[in-house]
């Protein structure tokens, strides 16, 4: 069976998503939790934060793309990605915020603690690292219901087709020449 060169953005689209969300679900609840289960705190705490980091830059690598390649298909007449592209900036959103601008103030806060001989629960700022990593957490929960609501809806291989062929129409319709 071939595969024309129309269902390849389609195709990169889903596999993007199926990455971005596949490892978010992966590391935020199976291997995070194991590895607090599975090692000393303050070791699971270094590892996680790492493996934290990681999902981080793929969010917003995936999450830049996914918008630019959703903007590519909106243009070609695909409006099934009007409302993706929504989802894809929320997560996004949540990633920046979650990620980028609170994990600097927690990491800051447990190598303060690391070099004071502590780990973070018993560190004077154990309070203020809970808050941070309770709204940390917070963003990462509504990032994961974005990204299940965005693997719900994305679209499948015959109504992408039949959402492009429509558009084609409209566009032909209105002399709009692609």
């Amino acid at each position: 069976m071939s595969t024309s060169l129309s269902s390849v953005p389609h195709r990169v689209f889903r596999l993007l998503t199926v990455v971005w969300v596949g490892s978010l679900l992966t590391i935020g609840y199976a291997v995070a939790p194991v590895l607090f289960t599975a090692l000393d705190r303050i070791s699971a705490g270094a590892v996680a934060a790492q493996l934290f980091r990681i999902e981080g830059v793929l969010g917003v690598v995936c999450g830049v793309l996914l918008l630019g390649l959703a903007n590519v298909l909106i243009r070609r007449g695909h409006d099934t990605y009007r409302r993706l592209r929504w989802l894809i900036a929320g997560m996004l959103v949540c990633v920046l915020l979650g990620y980028f601008a609170l994990q600097p103030f927690m990491n800051a806060i447990r190598m303060a603690a690391l070099e004071a001989g502590t780990d973070v629960a018993h560190s004077p700022d154990a309070m203020r690292f809970g808050i941070l990593h309770g709204v940390s957490s917070l963003f990462y929960l509504i990032e994961s219901l974005l990204a299940i609501a965005l693997v719900w809806k994305l679209p499948t291989a015959a109504s992408a087709t039949l959402a492009g062929q429509e558009g084609a129409r409209d566009a032909a319709g209105k002399g709009i020449v692609g």
